[in-house]
């Protein structure tokens, strides 16, 4: 119930307005059955955005941390965080990446949607970066399309360090499905990874950098 209503009364209207997003590619999505939505990860907002415009339930997860927090803000992110669909993952044991993995496959076996942003974190820069494995590697067990999802704009609606929203104009361009067959070597997952990310990049006109985006620190200049 409060899926919708966040979507179409409390937030969806709001984001909108401030976004304007203009949307391409839509029908790639898959209206049934179990599909991967892999995006560039600009701003905070960008899964919001995502569930906003795509017609089916989008599933995300979600650091556990959101949901074990303490106090009303504990509470209200606990409630935040359950309604709007995402899934708590513990990612600080070692065990941390298969949890992620297994709840992601859980979804798709369930025929939903899992949406990720492969970088693991936003942009520090607006450049696409190197992305993790995880991603296809539960698509290359699950036989779950991946579709390739290219975001710009919402940096500007949600910039880094501002807990205020602002007027900017989001594009979201959806690209065709495609499957991946099971890899039997790990580097043959590493280089689809790498091929899927180079994609996002040349899809949203941002240069790629071939490391992870959390060994550097946010930067000012635009790509």
């Amino acid at each position: 119930m409060w899926y919708p209503l966040f979507k179409y009364v409390l937030l969806g209207p709001l984001l909108r307005l401030l976004g304007r997003p203009v949307i391409e590619g839509l029908d790639n999505v898959p209206r049934t059955g179990p599909v991967i939505i892999a995006a560039n990860h600009l701003a905070v907002i960008d899964s919001l955005y995502l569930a906003l415009v795509v017609p089916r339930r989008v599933t995300f997860l979600a650091k556990q941390e959101y949901f074990t927090g303490k106090g009303v803000r504990g509470r209200i992110n606990r409630w935040f965080y359950s309604v709007s669909g995402q899934v708590p993952v513990d990612r600080t044991g070692g065990d941390a990446a298969a949890a992620a993995l297994t709840a992601a496959t859980r979804i798709l076996a369930d025929g939903g949607v899992w949406a990720i942003h492969p970088e693991g974190t936003r942009s520090p820069d607006g450049r696409v970066y190197r992305g993790r494995t995880g991603t296809l590697r539960v698509a290359m067990a699950t036989g779950a399309p991946v579709v390739p999802v290219t975001i710009s704009g919402t940096d500007r609606v949600n910039p880094r360090g501002s807990r205020l929203l602002r007027f900017g104009k989001v594009r979201i361009t959806f690209g065709a499905p495609r499957r991946y067959p099971p890899a039997e070597q790990r580097h043959q997952v590493r280089a689809a990874t790498d091929e899927l990310m180079r994609e996002l990049a040349a899809r949203s006109g941002r240069r790629y950098v071939d490391h992870y985006a959390a060994t550097f620190p946010a930067a000012v200049s635009r790509p």
